[in-house]
């Protein structure tokens, strides 16, 4: 695919959002075993659109234990009920890899509130920003962010 992708960072020390509850029925917990393929089908579809892609199951799965910056307690992923509706995929470089919700629990407040988890998450980590990439098109997103304060660092072209 051709364009851009946008390098966004949030400065922590900012004053941040106080913490939202969540909705309730609600419930977030760090990747487990017993979550990885409905995360991973959930990664799949919200990208299905163009808007990034995901490796294969299995693939994903090795390449997330390979990857020096991967702890499974910044992984949040959140359900309602049983159904895995939304997760945010952090890396221990306080880099968000992956946020995504579940078509039918969008315009929510359930991306506003993941976000801002990750960013309390971050900043009891000792971490000054949160970086993530957005494409350049995806202006849903860009809108997002840009409502948290996320500020453009870099534009790469594709």
């Amino acid at each position: 695919m051709s364009g851009a992708c946008l390098l966004l960072r949030k400065d922590l020390r900012a004053p941040l959002l106080p913490a939202q509850p969540w909705p309730e029925g609600f419930t977030l917990s760090p990747l487990n075993p017993s979550l990885i393929e409905p995360v991973h089908a959930l990664l799949v579809a919200g990208y299905a659109d163009g808007q990034g892609s995901v490796l294969p199951l299995q693939a994903w799965q090795q390449a997330l234990g390979r990857d020096a910056d991967y702890d499974p307690t910044l992984c949040f992923v959140l359900r309602h009920a049983a159904r895995v509706v939304g997760v945010a995929q952090a890396w221990t470089s306080a880099y968000l890899k992956d946020l995504v919700v579940h078509p039918a629990y969008r315009g929510r407040g359930l991306g506003s509130t993941l976000l801002e988890h990750v960013f309390l998450a971050f900043r009891q980590r000792g971490e000054a920003c949160v970086d993530l990439k957005v494409m350049e098109h995806n202006l849903q997103a860009r809108d997002l962010y840009a409502r948290h304060g996320m500020v453009l660092v870099q534009r790469e072209t594709l």
